[in-house]
């Protein structure tokens, strides 16, 4: 089945954002152009069911690819991920330390569930784990933040697709 490529194009700024969440800044660009570029040699494998789950799970696998092989580069700074955020400055840089220091497992589960909207279920999908793994990664995830933000409680928020 082909891949509407309007709904394609509308998705770029959400993929962007959680590539950003998982592999900083300097590198989202990349991982997601390598990822629109996967899914469109792969077009023939989609099946015409959830192009958002399809395409944020070719991402997912973009960024562990990406940090598999780049495990010797320094790590990311986080501060650096703060040009286009849009509240207090100081929150900002202590909400993305935070979320810098959460594993890898625990970042992708919170930004595909809290940040991108997708339910628990598309996001085992998206991960290719069981929905009780994704939420006990969340569950975590959501109680580290929490401890490394002063013990302030973390608010689940959605943000509209």
């Amino acid at each position: 089945m082909a891949i509407d490529r309007r709904e394609l194009e509308r998705l770029i700024p959400a993929l962007r954002r959680y590539a950003r969440g998982l592999a900083g800044a300097m590198l989202a660009d990349d991982l997601v152009q390598d990822c629109l570029a996967q899914a469109i040699a792969r077009e023939r494998q989609f099946r015409g069911e959830n192009l958002a789950g399809w395409i944020y799970a070719i991402l997912t696998n973009c960024v562990r690819a990406a940090a598999r092989s780049q495990r010797r580069l320094p790590p990311i700074d986080p501060l650096t991920d703060m040009a286009d955020a849009g509240s207090d400055p100081a929150s900002r840089i202590g909400i993305l330390a935070a979320l810098g220091a959460l594993a890898q497992e625990h970042r992708e589960v919170l930004l595909l569930v809290v940040v991108e909207g997708f339910t628990y279920q598309e996001a085992s999908g998206i991960l290719a784990v069981p929905i009780g793994t994704v939420m006990s990664r969340l569950a975590r995830a959501r109680d580290q933040l929490a401890e490394r933000l002063d013990g302030a409680p973390v608010v689940p928020f959605r943000r509209a697709r």
